[in-house]
């Protein structure tokens, strides 16, 4: 016998039945920009060819594509996990934490009503703080490289802007090195 009155039962399951209509919904496709995250970035963005768009057309459609298809995978996971509350909830062992058996509060399955733990026993956030394999085989910048460019704890003067790099010339300009005056160079 579960631990949550008829009337709670009846209230989180209407809640989760209307968040998986509405996430039935969104995956029914009916938006044409859904259905086309699986095809090729030519398909889907309508242009005949990648190669006239400038660089940073291609580099945001790829982040915007990128965002929607973790976006449609999160809410992918959230309607597995909504089904599977709901298949609890018919087989009677729904608000009981997988992990420990104990009764899950009522106040818990209200805020994440597909919830399977209990606070105490759910899984930590999925981010180990895991730092990118492409920093093992990084060199280190060049000893002196950057420094004295950047003040106040690695913050950038944005008034100073002009400042900081016209020691390193301009398109119109010769470079000279930094520290070096333009009138050394002509003697």
């Amino acid at each position: 016998m579960s631990h949550l009155t008829k009337d709670q039962l009846t209230k989180l399951r209407a809640t989760l039945e209307e968040r998986k209509a509405e996430l039935d919904q969104h995956f029914s496709g009916n938006g044409a920009e859904d259905s086309l995250l699986g095809d090729s970035l030519i398909l889907s963005t309508g242009e005949l060819s990648s190669v006239d768009n400038h660089p940073a057309d291609t580099g945001t459609e790829t982040f915007e594509r990128s965002r929607d298809l973790s976006i449609n995978t999160s809410l992918a996971e959230e309607l597995t996990e909504i089904e599977a509350a709901l298949a609890r909830m018919d087989d009677g062992t729904y608000g009981i934490c997988e992990a420990s058996k104990q009764e899950i509060p009522y106040e818990r399955l209200e805020a994440i009503p597909y919830t399977r733990y209990t606070v105490e026993h759910a899984p930590t956030s999925r981010d180990t703080g895991a730092r990118p394999v492409e920093e093992e085989v990084m060199t280190p910048p060049p000893a002196g490289a950057g420094e004295g460019r950047q003040q106040n704890s690695g913050r950038f003067d944005d008034a100073g802007a002009w400042e900081a790099v016209e020691d390193y010339g301009s398109a119109s300009s010769p470079v000279t090195p930094p520290g070096q005056d333009s009138e050394d160079e002509d003697s």
